[in-house]
């Protein structure tokens, strides 16, 4: 699909949350190497009014503003005037009070508050309220002490008020007031000029004013003013300064020797989305009609990091207040990232902003930044192949590591091969799969000959130079004509209306007719039209399978014979898990 397809899309997410009156006014933007390629603006910036939103409207982003915060406190890192190990009473001396939970408990540090993991309970929706404390009235409730829930270090449990107390520890390892030193440090070098803590400093026509809805009327909210907790929740920002705060973090990848052209370096940028207190999962879905997805991770330096099974590595953050609602999210691998902003209390802007960036990422896969081999590992590829076509021992003993010989001797390994030749005739490279890498030094790609394929999987030793340590051959012979037929009509009853089983298939006594029915069914609404790719597992005989490939995703169609030339066994859907690499290395 192309680019203006997927955008289109992405404007269809957008337009049916504000049809469903979700908020006075949204607007939203779409990040693509490295600057704003689309924006978009529905309702109002306020009610009543016509004050269309845009890519320049100011919206108060409520907790997003923690990834500033956590920003702020890794370029003092960097700069050596803190450690992250710092205990926070050597920051924030009225800080005793909260300084450890029992007599065998850590003292907090500054990494515990970061990472989310002091021990305090989530204080949301109470932390929403402070966000203007008076600082004096701060100090006084850090001295009165507050409640733990767990001993620091042990366990993730968000805080706005750790990051409150982070933004009097960058006030004091700075020599100046948290909010100028955004400002000087962050804001100014990285041009977000729409960007302040201070309602006043926005202009009037450009500010989105903030809702509750009751009784069927949207009722305006107040806006409380800088204060001691805006290190947790105080910014106020337009998505075209959030596009540029989200480049700075799909840039940080991958690694390289380029100058910086950012105020905090590449390696505090990925420290920041790397996950240092984990989280449990979380089963999510887009939309009614979408492949659950299961979401791992945890929190990083202000910001969640999470492994969708489906699209690999996402970061982002939301931000829920009273008034606003809203969410960044991005996808390291492809550069890609989406932002969305409302002036409504608490709207959910994570499902939208979700959605839109998964459709973003599956229809330009293309995008994607993959992992590298090293040189040596493609050296390696061509070596095994020249071995696949004739056994040479000098080139052999030259490609593997010393332990190959010893998990399997190369006589053995010798046969292997031959076998193969003997299987499926002349082998050559499948022009129509890309290899694939988990690692600079993996790699794995298909070979086809003249009956049925090779899976051939190489990993490479750590010295230098490497060497192969791991050879996998897996043989997928050509599947019965039986079981072709088979799969071939099963993927015509995925593709158009038709009946829910091909009559004239037999099944064996123990298959399951209604339930493989139903998996049909359920991977037509899933996926949609698929199309049936090659073979990629089977013993020639009874069992097959094959990948299925739409726009929505992939699954595996397995079929099983209960004797060569019998009857169908086993008819089994399913969807692939899609691990994509997190970034060129």
């Amino acid at each position: 699909m192309s680019l203006s397809d997927a955008l289109t899309e992405v404007d269809a997410i957008f337009e049916r949350l504000a049809a469903r009156q979700a908020a006075p006014g949204i607007a939203y933007g779409v990040v693509i190497d490295g600057g704003l390629a689309h924006t978009g603006g529905l309702g109002t910036l306020r009610d009543g009014a016509d004050l269309r939103p845009d890519q320049d409207s100011v919206f108060r982003i409520a907790s997003m503003t923690k990834s500033f915060t956590a920003a702020a406190v890794l370029l003092l890192r960097d700069e050596g005037r803190l450690r992250l190990d710092d205990r926070v009473a050597m920051w924030v001396p009225e800080a005793t009070g909260v300084e450890r939970l029992t007599a065998d408990s850590p003292p907090i540090t500054i990494e515990h508050l970061l990472t989310m993991s002091a021990g305090f309970p989530t204080d949301d929706p109470w932390g929403d309220r402070q966000q203007g404390l008076d600082f004096d009235r701060f100090a006084e409730l850090l001295r009165g002490g507050v409640n733990f829930a767990w001993a620091p270090g042990t366990r993730f449990e968000y805080s706005n008020l750790g990051y409150g107390i982070l933004g009097r520890i960058v006030t004091r390892a700075a020599g100046m007031e948290y909010r100028d030193f955004m400002r000087e440090r962050l804001l100014e070098p990285l041009g977000m000029t729409a960007t302040t803590y201070i309602r006043d400093e926005v202009p009037e026509e450009r500010l989105a004013l903030g809702y509750v809805r009751r009784d069927d009327a949207w009722l305006e909210e107040p806006i409380d003013p800088y204060g001691a907790l805006a290190s947790m929740g105080g910014v106020f920002t337009s998505v075209g300064d959030l596009a540029r705060w989200v480049a700075g973090f799909t840039d940080a990848f991958p690694p390289r020797d380029d100058p910086e052209g950012h105020p905090l370096s590449r390696t505090s940028r990925r420290d920041m989305q790397q996950v240092h207190r984990s989280v449990g999962p979380e089963l999510t879905r887009e939309s009614a009609d979408a492949v659950p997805a299961l979401l791992s991770g945890g929190y990083g330096y202000g910001l969640f990091v999470s492994d969708d099974l489906h699209l690999g590595r996402v970061a982002g953050h939301g931000g829920g207040y009273p008034g606003y609602g809203s969410y960044m999210r991005w996808h390291p691998a492809s550069g890609i990232g989406v932002i969305a902003l409302a002036n409504a209390r608490y709207v959910p802007m994570i499902h939208p902003v979700g959605e839109a960036l998964a459709a973003l990422v599956r229809r330009q896969a293309g995008r994607i930044r993959r992992v590298t081999p090293w040189p040596q590992t493609i050296d390696a590829r061509a070596v095994v192949e020249r071995l696949l076509e004739r056994w040479d021992e000098h080139a052999a003993r030259a490609l593997f590591a010393m332990n190959v010989d010893l998990d399997e001797p190369l006589p053995r390994r010798r046969a292997t091969f031959e076998g193969l030749r003997e299987v499926h005739g002349s082998l050559r490279p499948d022009p129509s799969v890309d290899p694939e890498s988990d690692s600079p030094a993996q790699l794995a790609w298909w070979m086809s000959g003249e009956r049925g394929r090779v899976r051939v999987e190489v990993l490479l030793s750590p010295e230098r130079p490497p060497r192969v340590q791991k050879l996998t051959l897996t043989s997928v012979p050509e599947p019965p004509d039986t079981l072709r037929e088979v799969a071939e009509l099963l993927v015509g009853l995925l593709n158009r209306p038709g009946p829910s089983w091909p009559l004239d298939v037999a099944l064996a006594t123990p298959a399951d007719r209604p339930a493989i029915e139903r998996s049909l069914r359920a991977a037509e609404a899933l996926f949609g039209p698929v199309a049936l790719g090659a073979s990629i597992a089977g013993d020639g005989a009874v069992r097959a399978t094959w990948r299925l490939t739409g726009e929505r995703g992939e699954v595996d169609l397995q079929l099983e014979l209960d004797a060569p030339g019998g009857s169908l066994s086993r008819v089994a859907l399913v969807p692939r898990v899609m691990t994509q690499p997190v970034h060129a290395t």
